[in-house]
């Protein structure tokens, strides 16, 4: 396949963070347009995505949906992932993904899928074991952002995806962390949100939890709380989450209090 490369907007430009931003749409986009191939044609509709500990997309299609009869005769897909906001929608980030869906059939690994999904779309546990549906994974093999006007580069999917080296300890550890973390550090994660996922203030809730970050979500809100250092262990998960807190607690008490004195 060629290589994506930046469009006539323009290249990053200095100073831009092009992998650390196509990150963050990664984790924090509830769907995305999926387009599929029909026919020699691209053919786009709406799904909703999570995302594996290594970022890989997670889609839960059913078998009755023509995008995923497409799949099952190729199974090549793009991925369109924009956040948006007001004003002109080419002013805000997006991100194109390009790659390989693979539907999961194992007992284990349709698991995990099932608790990553589920942990960011509640809802989607109404259908999620009916008969018809099923979960894919999808193998990144290409990445184009488009950070806004004049910021736009190509993301090679082993920059976008986070490794999951000597991480088997934090991944076994992840379910019962996130129950631990909604069941009795709630206020703590209400304060995370605000001071490092650039997140109001809410009744915010743990997701999911990789070597990179934390996920949030209030709602339809997603927010993404990135760790100062790769994290691998139950350990050290544990550790940086009580600097964030301390650190957390600092900086919202601060901002309150210029608040407070209009400063």
């Amino acid at each position: 396949m060629d290589e994506i490369t930046a469009d006539g907007l323009g290249a990053a430009g200095p100073g831009f963070d092009a992998t650390g931003e196509a990150k963050r749409l990664l984790r924090t986009t509830r769907s995305a347009a999926l387009a599929t191939l029909c026919e020699g044609y691209p053919f786009a509709t709406l799904v909703n995505i999570a995302t594996h500990y290594d970022g890989s997309p997670i889609l839960l299609l059913s078998q009755l949906a023509a995008h995923t009869r497409h799949l099952a005769e190729n199974p090549r897909l793009s991925l369109l992932l924009s956040l948006g906001g007001r004003g002109d929608p080419l002013a805000h980030p997006r991100l194109t993904l390009v790659g390989i869906a693979e539907r999961v059939e194992d007992p284990d690994r349709r698991a995990l899928l099932r608790t990553r999904f589920l942990n960011r779309h509640p809802k989607s546990g109404l259908y999620a074991d009916f008969a018809d549906f099923a979960f894919y994974q999808v193998r990144l093999e290409q990445a184009h952002l488009n950070g806004g006007f004049g910021r736009a580069a190509a993301v090679a999917a082993d920059e976008l995806l986070t490794s999951l080296v000597d991480a088997a300890d934090l991944i076994v550890a992840e379910p019962a962390a996130v129950g631990h973390i909604n069941a009795d550090h709630a206020q703590v994660v209400a304060l995370l949100a605000q001071a490092f996922g650039r997140c109001g203030r809410g009744n915010w809730r743990a997701t999911g939890i990789d070597p990179e970050g934390l996920d949030l979500a209030k709602d339809d809100e997603i927010c993404r709380v990135a760790f100062p250092a790769t994290v691998t262990s139950s350990g050290q998960l544990r550790q940086v989450l009580m600097e964030l807190a301390a650190e957390a607690r600092r900086r919202v008490s601060s901002a309150e209090e210029a608040g407070r004195h209009g400063t």
